[in-house]
């Protein structure tokens, strides 16, 4: 791994070695930021390199492009699955958004690192990967990625080496795995065999004394039918246990699902379940595990809870029990109902008062942040819709939306059930194209629209309270004409709320903290490791102490 650290008075990041940092390399109060950043691939080739590589007749294409940024993006008009692993780094911001340093993910672009040693990556322009999530004692920070080297085409829609889809077009196989780094830039890696065929998304690490698990959130399958046991029980919310061993010794076994949802809970007529269980961003409050489902054709677009008493949701839709525990060990896939492609039990429920209807088309919750008890704003990303018009220089649709951005909920004790208060998007400047240094000017000619994105809504989040106002982070997602909109370079934000507020106040406006640069992407953001919430395991109070 490299650290960077500031030039003084230069504003620059310099390479610096471990011991420059006296102390933790991580000052607790902090902010952390995912970012990746794209390297050109000189063996990807217009005209020449078929797609996916290692495909057979009739699943290849021949790139339309070749690997330089963003140009290389337009190969998804060729190879729907289209993407390129690419470094980790890890900024250090202070909360006004000001630069301290950056840790890169030990990965094989740096020298020294050997397909033995212990590494991650990203899928470059996988826009739902690499949030950031504090651990449950705020010790550390979790994520999640691939056991793959940089510059691998197609590695996210690829298999695990132990849950092999042979319908799974894309020959690439990679184990997905978490990342726990703490305060003084210590990693640790996990390698696991969920979320075979799709992306690994979010992971959160229950530290509490004598539990140690890891919760994680993602999508599995790009298959056909029939669908292996291991897609079926690999994808949505999993729960596994860290590993101490390097990952080359390391040996995961069948994936373990802590929770399953079936819309057939809610009276509907049954579907794939697998990507029912599509979630994307995760939390623990007062010892509940959250889940967000957000994309995909199937199931429903809502805030979801994992119930450890059974006696939550009789019929898919309820409020946590009072003195649940968290989940401590996976459920257990039933054999008959893997044969149907089902997975027993379904112990998750949908939040009461969030959406409950099949099929949203205004619904796309991605991170969610509890500020207290009553109150939790939800991340709504947009629609991803990238209609245009040029005499008004606008993504219409993106534009035209109305719960794209920060959505504030409160829970309502005489209804017994959450409400949606206001959402907050002034200041995003929703479908208003930006400029990025560097970035190409004009039309995509592969798609004839913009290359310049514009803001769609917001992905990842974290919170946190002082007195009786909440700032709340945020990356941004986009629109654009790029090949692929993940690939554009997108934004860190942040908002004041006041907390008892039920309508937004004239004040209330988005600002920007750090812009992705030219051939970099922004992900997750979290508290620092080292961050102590200053919360009892299943306290509700959100006060923050910068004590260790």
């Amino acid at each position: 791994m490299t650290l960077f650290a500031l030039a003084a008075g230069s504003g620059l990041l310099l390479a610096a070695p471990a011991q420059a940092f006296p102390h933790h390399l991580f000052s607790p109060g902090n902010l952390l930021v995912s970012r990746s950043v794209f390297e050109n691939d000189p063996n990807l080739k217009q005209g020449e390199t078929l797609l996916a590589p290692g495909c057979t007749a009739p699943n290849c294409g021949v790139a339309v492009a070749n690997g330089v940024y963003p140009e290389a993006f337009n190969n998804d008009s060729v190879d729907e699955h289209f993407g390129i692993t690419s470094k980790i780094i890890l900024d250090q911001l202070t909360p006004s958004g000001f630069p301290i340093n950056s840790l890169e993910v030990p990965n094989s672009s740096e020298s020294g690192v050997t397909p033995s040693s212990d590494q991650m990556v990203t899928s470059f322009s996988s826009k739902s990967e690499l949030a950031l999530n504090l651990s449950t004692g705020g010790r550390y920070v979790t994520f999640m990625g691939y056991d793959a080297p940089s510059d691998q085409i197609d590695t996210s829609n690829g298999s695990t080496p132990g849950v092999f889809d042979p319908t799974d077009t894309e020959p690439v196989t990679a184990f997905r795995t978490v990342a726990q780094i703490d305060a003084d830039g210590n990693f640790k890696f996990t390698n696991t065999n969920a979320y075979s065929g799709d992306n690994p998304r979010a992971a959160i690490l229950n530290e509490e004394e004598g539990v140690n698990l890891i919760y994680a959130a993602g999508n599995a399958g790009n298959g056909s039918k029939p669908i292996p046991p291991g897609i079926i029980a690999g994808g949505g919310a999993q729960i596994m246990t860290p590993s101490r061993s390097p990952q080359t010794l390391q040996e995961p076994g069948f994936p373990t699902p802590v929770g399953s949802f079936n819309i057939t809970e809610l009276g509907d007529k049954h579907d794939k379940q697998s990507k029912d269980n599509n979630y994307r961003g995760i939390t623990v409050f007062d010892n509940v595990l959250y889940y967000t489902k957000g994309s995909g054709g199937n199931g429903v677009n809502t805030v979801y809870f994992v119930d450890t008493t059974g006696k939550a949701c009789p019929n898919g839709v309820g409020l946590p029990t009072p003195g649940a525990k968290l989940p401590t060990a996976a459920i257990e896939p039933i054999a008959e109902a893997l044969a149907k492609e089902e997975l027993k039990p379904n112990n998750m429920c949908i939040l009461k008062g969030f959406p409950a209807e099949l099929g949203s088309t205004t619904s796309f919750p991605f991170g969610l942040w509890f500020a207290n008890a009553d109150t939790v704003y939800v991340a709504d990303e947009g629609n991803g819709e990238n209609g245009y018009s040029e005499a008004a220089n606008e993504f219409t649709e993106a534009a035209a939306q109305t719960n794209a951005g920060l959505q504030k909920w409160v829970f309502d004790p005489a209804a017994g059930e959450w409400k949606h208060v206001y959402t907050l998007s002034t200041g995003l400047d929703l479908g208003k194209p930006y400029t990025v240094p560097g970035y190409p000017s004009g039309d995509n000619p592969s798609t004839g629209l913009p290359w310049s994105p514009a803001t769609d809504g917001l992905r990842n989040l974290t919170g946190r309270v002082h007195g009786n106002r909440a700032i709340i982070y945020a990356v941004t997602s986009t629109v654009s004409g790029d090949g692929d909109q993940g690939a554009d370079p997108d934004k860190l934000v942040a908002i004041t709320d006041p907390l008892a507020a039920l309508a937004p106040t004239p004040w209330e406006s988005f600002r920007t903290l750090k812009t992705a640069g030219f051939g970099e992407v922004l992900r997750g953001v979290s508290l620092t490791p080292g961050t102590r919430t200053g919360r009892p395991f299943g306290s509700s109070s959100p006060w923050l102490s910068k004590d260790h």
